[in-house]
């Protein structure tokens, strides 16, 4: 027992501050992400809340910020500011919000299960398989209305990421991130063709979707978000409840089969999740990238690889990221307007090619 005490006593004393015991001890190292996380997540929310008020009240017809919270809390339907507010402008931030919620946690829960830090839904063609089932239904059987066709984006979504992993794991070989990251863009080309070639084929469905293509808020309705809320609150279920498997999953399959968890049955909950979140978002909003990519990198520097922070961390990041590329798109073009998904490409893109630069990019 005395050489226990002593080796015990001895690590305490060699692993730093907040180890050893006594009333001077301090808080462990293992307490700094938990406070990190939750800074981030406070910082994050405040940023969420002025990007919506900003976004509420830039456009073709500027709005004072004191108009904007006055139509909130006090509404009032004979003031035109006000109805343009609640009916046209709110509608795009609650959608904005929805959206980037379920690509950050997507792009999260990708990450995670694939252990590939270049995961994303619209890198690893999720988006472009939902988008060319989406046209499908649009050409084929004439549904314009994303209570419709939202189950043909689910269906394309599961598609793609079934022949994405196919693709990247061919003649046995390991899913390495470049691996799996090639397999997505080849995917995203030749989803990205057919679409193009079925949308240039039928005019009625050119017009529909050249809009809902390039990705956009605009012009979506609280029908459209009362459609896709119940499978992105679903998917958020989901997730959450995967937190712990994830977390053994991180350690390793052998490792998390020692402690008792079930890895193919985390991974194709995993994998339900994500085409619930991607599927809903890109039925709801059209095909928006980076928003995942972006949001799960940021969310995994504040918490670490521990899920039950890194997973809420990621939806609400990228549900600010969403809401702030936005609103910035809006501001810098003003009076025209910067569509959703361009302006998130903008703000993506330079972050995707530093993790491609980057020596880490080989693994989580």
């Amino acid at each position: 027992m005395t050489v226990v005490s002593k080796s015990v006593a001895g690590s305490g004393r060699g692993a730093g501050p907040g180890v050893g015991s006594g009333t001077g001890a301090k808080p462990g190292p293992r307490r700094a992400p938990a406070r990190r996380t939750a800074a981030v997540m406070v910082v994050t929310l405040l940023l969420l809340f002025v990007a919506a008020v900003a976004g509420l009240g830039f456009g073709s017809n500027p709005i004072a910020p004191p108009v904007v919270i006055e139509a909130i809390f006090s509404y009032d339907p004979s003031n035109n500011d006000h109805l343009v507010i609640v009916q046209s402008r709110l509608p795009r931030i609650v959608l904005g919000i929805i959206v980037g919620a379920a690509l950050g946690l997507a792009g999260a829960l990708m990450q995670s299960v694939t252990r590939n830090p270049l995961a994303d839904p619209g890198i690893l063609g999720i988006n472009a398989g939902a988008s060319l089932f989406v046209v499908i239904a649009m050409s084929l059987f004439g549904i314009t209305t994303p209570r419709g066709y939202i189950w043909f984006a689910f269906l394309g979504a599961a598609v793609a990421a079934v022949v994405v992993y196919l693709l990247g794991t061919a003649r046995g070989n390991a899913a390495s991130p470049v691996r799996i990251a090639l397999a997505g863009t080849a995917v995203s080309i030749v989803l990205g063709a057919l679409t193009q070639m079925v949308v240039l084929s039928n005019e009625a469905a050119f017009n529909t979707f050249r809009f809902w293509s390039i990705g956009s808020l605009q012009s979506r309705g609280f029908d459209v978000i009362a459609t896709v809320v119940p499978f992105v609150l679903v998917g958020i279920a989901f997730a959450l409840l995967l937190a712990g498997p994830l977390n053994a999953i991180a350690l390793g399959d052998d490792v998390a089969a020692s402690l008792g968890t079930r890895i193919l049955s985390t991974r194709i909950a995993a994998a339900l999740a994500v085409v619930l979140l991607a599927g809903a978002a890109t039925a709801a909003a059209g095909p928006i990238g980076f928003i995942g990519l972006g949001a799960a990198h940021i969310a995994r520097f504040a918490s670490g690889n521990e899920h039950h922070r890194l997973l809420p961390a990621a939806t609400i990041i990228g549900a600010t990221l969403l809401v702030t590329a936005d609103t910035l798109g809006r501001f810098i073009t003003a009076p025209s307007e910067l569509q959703t998904g361009i302006a998130a490409a903008l703000f993506g893109g330079p972050l995707f090619v530093a993790l491609v630069r980057s020596r880490k990019v080989s693994a989580l």
